[in-house]
């Protein structure tokens, strides 16, 4: 079900309080939601939120044989889907737009990049691949699904950790994490996705990190995914106001700066929780 649109007085407040830069929930224009990362005591779970919008993302591994044209690469697949628990306007089994143009967005953020190093998920050739499955629960839908799902989906890589394996001849050992330590994946880069909604009033400023009221109200939504060494990933736009090209360069100027900023942030917690955690090798 499709809650109401916003009222008239709702619509003009908010669009008064954007053109003197001033957000509902008090934020600047360019400024993001907290991110939060908390992790479980599985190494691959981790739940992010961004306000009061929230996802959990799961990484599982397990042994498959790799399709023939691609023989010493591993596989990664990601599967969402956006539940009634997280909005009332979401239907169970029939995807929404919205959910679909996130799916692929994460497909290309995550998966295409080549963020994790596929070939390094290769045991045996031909025969042995390691095969990756991101599950991502969308838990809150407060605005910016999918910012919060790919930090989620970045953090749970980095966070998850393989069974060590060892090959002798064509014989395969998987060693238990008593016996062996896990191995991290290897990431080659760690892109994260930022969000602007843009307006049809020329007067009024791109805003970063759209909650659902300024999502709805919005005209347009420009969604860039880089890295902290300013590579750029993924540039989509859906429709909307028309932007120029230095417009579009100021915002991508901006999304590096940001990128920098919740990478440390993202390597910061990575480090507190490894911090408390317990490996025993027997």
């Amino acid at each position: 079900m499709r809650p109401p649109s916003p009222s008239i007085p709702e619509k003009e407040f908010f669009y008064n309080s954007v053109k003197e830069s001033l957000r509902l929930d008090g934020r600047q224009p360019m400024e993001i939601r907290t991110p939060i990362l908390t992790f479980g005591a599985d190494l691959g779970w981790v739940e992010c939120s961004l306000g009061k919008t929230r996802v959990l993302a799961q990484v599982e591994g397990k042994m498959v044989k790799p399709p023939p044209e691609r023989p010493f690469e591993g596989m990664i697949t990601i599967h969402s889907e956006i539940s009634p628990m997280a909005s009332s306007e979401y239907e169970p089994g029939r995807p929404s737009d919205e959910e679909v143009t996130i799916t692929r967005m994460l497909d290309k953020v995550l998966k295409r990049s080549d963020a994790v190093d596929k070939e390094s998920l290769c045991i045996l050739a031909g025969q042995r691949v390691w095969h990756l499955r991101l599950t991502l629960h969308f838990l809150s839908d407060a605005g910016n699904m999918l910012d919060c799902a790919c930090l989620a989906g970045i953090a749970a890589l980095k966070h998850f950790r393989r069974p060590d394996v060892e090959v002798i001849g064509d014989e395969v050992t998987v060693h238990e994490p008593t016996e062996r330590a896990p191995i991290p994946l290897a990431i080659h880069h760690t892109p994260f996705c930022f969000t602007f909604a843009f307006f049809h009033d020329p007067s009024i400023p791109p805003i970063i990190d759209p909650n659902q009221l300024e999502q709805r109200l919005s005209a347009g939504l420009l969604s860039i995914a880089l890295n902290a060494q300013r590579e750029l990933c993924v540039l989509q736009k859906l429709g909307g106001v028309p932007l120029a090209a230095d417009e579009v360069m100021s915002i991508v100027t901006i999304a590096v700066q940001k990128a920098k900023e919740l990478n440390k942030v993202v390597e910061t917690r990575l480090k507190e929780d490894w911090a408390g955690r317990k490996v025993e090798v027997r």
